[in-house]
């Protein structure tokens, strides 16, 4: 799905989003090792949770551009019914 509106993000906010999901990349590797092998239960959830933890930060960090450049827009932009239905279509995952 294409649409016209595009992510923005300031460059110190993208790097911080890019580190986070670099973190939970290896988060997620390390849980893959694991396993491998016989881990604690408790060790594999708290990779999990930062995984996790990792992911919700860099929604948010993206829900909040998309508030603020196209949400807070769409009134004017006569789009606001289309806004409203794909924030609703994207909350029901979460």
């Amino acid at each position: 799905m294409t649409h016209e509106h595009t992510l923005h993000l300031d460059p110190k906010v993208q790097q911080d989003a890019r580190n986070r999901l670099l973190s939970a990349k290896g988060h997620l590797e390390s849980i893959l090792k694991m396993l491998e092998g016989e881990p604690y239960c408790v060790d594999v959830l708290k990779q999990i949770k930062a995984v996790q933890g990792a992911l919700d930060k860099v929604g948010d960090m993206v829900l909040k551009s998309h508030l603020e450049h196209h949400v807070a827009s769409a009134a004017a932009r006569g789009d606001a019914k289309q806004m409203v239905d794909e924030l609703m279509e994207v909350l029901k995952y979460r």
